[in-house]
């Protein structure tokens, strides 16, 4: 990558190449600004990563031999970790170059292929038996972060990212093959349904009348039970996202830090109790100064165990915890999956489908409770 100063005093930012020893270039039409104010910086950062994200694309395509060279439709000496940290990269900058996105899957993919077959691994090792073999290592393999072995849908996780990886070195004729599709379903990892942990309305209660030994962790997580917001959406919150609508109630005006996403979501009043004293706070400070999501994690569970609860509380289980009321409450999947900010109403069925057909049964066997029903 080589950058060009310009009279303006942005700079503009090239791929320098060389074929058979004579060096061509390429122009990305991308430009760093002077970095005069912190927005300049990030915009800088973000400029970066989309040029490397370019750069490692054209690095698979020449190992390819893309320029001018097919590869006679045999499977390619593309490098495989390469590739897959370039589909990450490119994951990364469609979600706002944060780092918790899918690409962080892509890269923990691209740790356990190192493992199983090395750093030079190719497309063209990638056939059936090299898949077959992949399976069976994520069955004996560690989570690299914490060392404890990986439970079967993280299995199939894996294997389903490495799919699309092949799937995707397919359309850029990297390679022309999934082996994948010739190994049989039940050899597989199989997916498995794991029951949404959620508490009710009277746990809810229970911890708002137990003390914590972090008081801003505990307003944070009862917030977080009645908004539906994510760790990191409470972690970011601040005080003028926070805005009154024409009625006088209260709503949030952020942008997920997930999905990168515009939301608009109304919240009720219990959970305006639970907001910190602003005092002389301004717009752009936080509104909960939270530690990291680990100690965080310490300080909810040793609060579960002062309130007598054995549930294991994480944010997550708030934000399962505000659907749930919802639903008891009536509300439609609809309306949930809107407050919640999924991009998809199936994705929220998929989550709640059997809690809602639980207070669907709960509610027609009320029938049975009345006497002598007439015409």
């Amino acid at each position: 990558m080589r950058l060009k100063r310009l009279a303006n005093g942005n700079q503009s930012i090239y791929l320098d190449y060389y074929k058979d020893g004579k060096r061509e270039y390429e122009f990305l039409k991308l430009y760093l600004m002077p970095e005069r104010t912190p927005a300049d910086k990030d915009t800088n950062a973000q400029t970066l990563r989309l040029a490397n994200a370019v750069k490692s694309k054209r690095v698979v395509e020449l190992q390819n031999n893309a320029h001018g060279f097919n590869n006679g439709g045999t499977r390619s000496k593309a490098n495989v970790i390469d590739y897959i940290k370039a589909v990450a990269d490119t994951k990364r900058i469609k979600a706002g170059g944060g780092k918790r996105t899918t690409a962080a899957t892509y890269l923990a993919l691209a740790w356990h292929i190192e493992q199983y077959s090395g750093l030079k691994t190719t497309f063209r090792q990638v056939d059936k038996n090299y898949c077959s073999g992949f399976i069976d290592y994520l069955q004996k393999a560690k989570n690299r972060n914490n060392g404890l072995p990986l439970n079967e849908n993280t299995q199939r996780g894996y294997m389903k990212k490495f799919e699309a990886v092949i799937n995707a070195a397919i359309t850029d004729e990297v390679t022309n093959t999934n082996p994948f599709k010739q190994i049989k379903p039940e050899n597989k990892p199989q997916k498995h349904k794991t029951e949404i942990s959620y508490l009710t309305i009277d746990e809810v209660k229970l911890l708002e009348n137990t003390e914590s030994l972090s008081p801003i962790i505990k307003q944070a997580f009862l917030f977080s039970c009645y908004t539906g917001l994510r760790f990191s959406d409470v972690q970011n919150l601040t005080w003028g996202k926070l805005q009154t609508d024409n009625n006088g109630g209260t709503f949030i005006n952020y942008v997920q830090k997930k999905t990168q996403k515009q939301e608009y979501l109304p919240i009720p009043q219990k959970a305006v109790e639970f907001l910190p004293d602003k005092a002389d706070a301004k717009d752009t400070d936080k509104v909960f100064y939270l530690p990291s999501g680990g100690y965080t994690n310490l300080q909810l569970k040793a609060w579960a165990a002062l309130a007598g609860l054995k549930k294991h509380l994480t944010f997550h289980i708030a934000r399962h915890t505000y659907a749930t009321i919802l639903l008891s409450l009536g509300a439609g999947i609809e309306t949930i999956s809107k407050n919640l900010g999924h991009s998809e109403i199936k994705t929220t069925q998929a989550h709640y489908a059997a809690i809602e057909n639980k207070l669907q049964r709960a509610a027609v066997n009320l029938f049975d409770k009345l006497d002598g029903l007439t015409d």
